[in-house]
């Protein structure tokens, strides 16, 4: 166990040099001032990883990570970590992140039972069951577990767009949109699921058309 973090505090020191090099006043511009344009909310996967999928610096994008990208009204985490991004670091875009071959939503769609986790993955299992008709005549099952990692992608957006944070942000008048996005693992390619969300007002009808476009099309669109 020493063996691999000194392994890990070297691969630091290697990239710390490295970006010195490159910029030698990045960690020093970076330690004084934090002001990212966007939220990523993500999968915690250790395949999907926020700054290197956007090919952004540190300091460039805010994170939120947890098992299948869900949202949840009584998540004081999650909500903690909106707020300070809308409310204090005034992002202009938030991003909700799922991936293809998601596990925890795989686990969600068949039952499978792992232990505590299956508490936290009910929330998903809902999604699958508001949507267990247009789901289950998907004949093929990678297709139909695309299809629910893009549903859950979408009912999380929903859930954000519904936060009072969000729509306080809204009410005041302040820019800053909501957005859907999946990641393919076996290209690296993000996909967007518009569904932007910028207003109140726009939060149905563009959840709505956004669930219609999806089921009208082939999966992974």
């Amino acid at each position: 166990m020493s063996n691999r973090l000194e392994f890990l505090l070297e691969q630091n020191r290697r990239w710390s040099q490295s970006v010195k090099e490159r910029n030698q006043d990045f960690f020093r511009n970076l330690a004084a001032q934090q002001n990212p344009q966007y939220l990523w909310i993500g999968c915690a996967d250790s395949r999907v990883p926020a700054n290197e999928i956007l090919g952004l610096e540190p300091g460039e994008v805010f994170v939120h990570r947890n098992v299948a990208n869900v949202v949840v009204h009584t998540d004081l985490n999650c909500l903690s970590v909106l707020q300070y991004a809308v409310d204090a670091l005034r992002v202009r875009h938030v991003l909700v992140v799922g991936h293809y071959g998601c596990g925890g939503v795989t686990a969600a769609l068949h039952n499978t039972r792992l232990g505590l986790i299956d508490n936290w993955l009910r929330h998903v299992q809902d999604v699958r069951d508001k949507h267990r008709v247009r789901l289950m005549a998907i004949a093929d099952p990678i297709r139909q577990l695309d299809r629910l990692c893009e549903l859950n992608v979408l009912e999380q957006v929903l859930n954000l767009s519904e936060t009072t944070i969000m729509r306080d942000a809204w009410a005041r008048g302040q820019e800053v949109t909501v957005h859907g996005l999946i990641y393919g693992l076996e290209d690296g390619v993000l996909h967007d699921l518009n569904m932007p969300v910028s207003t109140d007002n726009e939060l149905l009808s563009h959840y709505e058309a956004a669930i219609d476009r999806l089921f009208a099309s082939p999966a992974r669109t």
